[in-house]
């Protein structure tokens, strides 16, 4: 990215903070105006504030999250019963349940069309492919090879080798891309194949890329033949939509190859600059049956943005998939219908592990259900670690990151921060049998509030990959002792107290 556009993003990042200020100081000067001259009108505050707060703890809601809203609501009655309305819940307007409805009728009838291949779950496994299958109507998939790319130099090669072979359709979704060096040469492929009459698409989180795109980016990209979309711009503060993002990365091409994990389209994820120290992350590819998942996991975001109705059997995988072993249940996750499908997938794997259960994650901020998860697995004889991040990109959350550490410590969960840098990787290993890498953090924005997906996987040769990964990543760890995790001031145990509060708001 040229200056020019570093400084047209940062003014568009200014605008956007001093437009939520605005409306912020408008609506705190409102009610001020009221307080003051009608005492009875904040009497009624206070009653509704109550009578609001009893509401959220009968809302079938996770308690870690009624709780921070509860107390916002008793302490602020003139702010906390209206921000609960506007950003506590999303309630599907009747057009997007209409839409939605639309969509899920076009992939059942391309479901239809799909060969049926007969997929032995075993039994040790039916748990998790039954909830998955059942409640993300995510289907299990036999016959998909998995690649898995322990760096983002790997995965960008990867890419870049598959794109060239595109001949029908690209797709790509991602919560950041970035100019330089490698979404150059993406680009500079996705330009070419648009010119060959390949169906390319885009789709980016607005938030994601505030700072990173400029705001001519989508009809940049429409008058090179690419078609593109942004997830959710700001258009109001007074939105609980705004609160959601697509945090998905997926790239689709012609059906037979996908891609997902935590790897963003920017240049730090492959280290060809330098961004708290080195930059640790992971990825898969799937080839074979079950990239029909991330397709219509695309299709259905791209039809909810764009509003548009297509045919999803013109994106149906080829027929003829080579045959491989083992199981690929591809899943995305999303805040409209209050099911935490990441969180319940992952403790799904922590209750049905005998052996171990290793974990990284860039953020750790677990709800009380997690905690359960983690420590009652450690507490069973299973062998539970968790890789996090030895060098932080975001302070606050490392602080409270670290908060977590004693509470697991004490029930057996050994933690481990990667000392040459940040570690991004989202992923799941259980006793060399299966694993989930994808896009979800543990922290309760990315369980319950963002756009996300994963591929769970059981039995497939890649698993020897990603289990070799990890050997070889403890030793470049620093193993967390309860001495250093005790090691906090006075002042800092009280500003960790108040995130852990309201960690689920942030």
């Amino acid at each position: 990215m040229n200056t020019r556009q570093h400084a047209a993003s940062g003014l568009r990042l200014a605008l956007l903070i001093l437009f939520i200020l605005l409306q912020l100081s408008a609506l705190a000067g409102v009610l001020l105006f009221f307080q003051k001259k009608f005492t009875w009108f904040y009497a009624a505050c206070e009653v509704l504030s109550f009578l609001a707060a009893l509401y959220i703890l009968q809302e079938d809601e996770n308690p870690s999250y009624k709780i921070p809203w509860i107390l916002v609501t008793l302490l602020l009655p003139l702010l906390g019963g209206p921000a609960y309305l506007l950003y506590g819940r999303v309630h599907p307007s009747r057009a997007e349940r209409r839409r939605e409805a639309a969509l899920i009728e076009q992939l059942d009838k391309a479901s239809t069309h799909l060969p049926e291949t007969a997929c032995d779950v075993p039994p040790e496994m039916e748990r998790q492919v039954d909830y998955l299958r059942r409640v993300a109507e995510a289907p299990v998939y036999a016959n998909t090879q998995v690649e898995y790319f322990p760096e983002g130099d790997a995965f960008f090669a990867a890419l870049l080798r598959e794109l060239l072979t595109a001949e029908r359709f690209i797709f790509l979704e991602y919560y950041i891309i970035h100019p330089g060096k490698l979404w150059d040469s993406v680009l500079e492929i996705l330009k070419e194949k648009a010119r060959q009459g390949v169906d390319v698409r885009v789709a980016f989180d607005a938030v994601g890329c505030i700072e990173t795109l400029p705001p001519g980016f989508p009809a940049q990209m429409e008058l090179a033949g690419i078609a593109c979309c942004a997830f959710n711009r700001f258009n109001s503060l007074l939105s609980a939509r705004f609160n959601n993002r697509d945090h998905r990365k997926i790239c689709v091409i012609d059906g037979r190859v996908g891609f997902t994990g935590g790897i963003n389209l920017a240049d730090e994820y492959a280290n060809l600059i330098t961004r708290f120290g080195h930059w640790k992350d992971t990825a898969v590819l799937l080839r074979g049956e079950a990239v029909w998942s991330l397709t219509t996991a695309f299709l259905t975001m791209w039809g909810l943005m764009r509003d548009v109705h297509e045919d999803f059997r013109l994106y149906l995988p080829p027929s003829d998939c080579p045959p491989a072993p083992g199981l690929v249940q591809p899943f995305a996750d999303t805040p409209r219908d209050q099911e935490p499908v990441g969180l319940t997938a992952y403790c799904n794997m922590l209750a049905a592990a005998r052996r171990y259960v290793w974990i990284t994650t860039p953020y750790l901020v677990p709800d009380h259900v997690l905690v359960t998860a983690l420590t009652t697995a450690a507490k069973s004889g299973v062998d539970v670690r968790i890789v996090t991040p030895g060098v932080p990109d975001k302070k606050l959350v490392y602080r409270l990151t670290r908060s977590y550490y004693p509470v697991l410590l004490r029930a057996g969960v050994r933690i481990f921060e990667y000392t040459p840098g940040f570690l991004h990787a989202k992923q799941f290993l259980s006793d060399d049998r299966c694993a989930i890498v994808g896009t979800i953090n543990l922290d309760y924005r990315s369980l319950c509030h963002h756009y996300e997906c994963a591929a769970w996987m059981c039995d497939v040769p890649a698993l020897a990959n990603i289990r070799a990964d990890f050997e070889q990543l403890f030793p470049q760890c620093r193993e967390i002792t309860p001495e250093l995790s005790r090691r906090q001031s006075r002042g800092h145990r009280l500003l960790v107290a108040v995130l852990r509060i309201f960690s689920p708001m942030l």
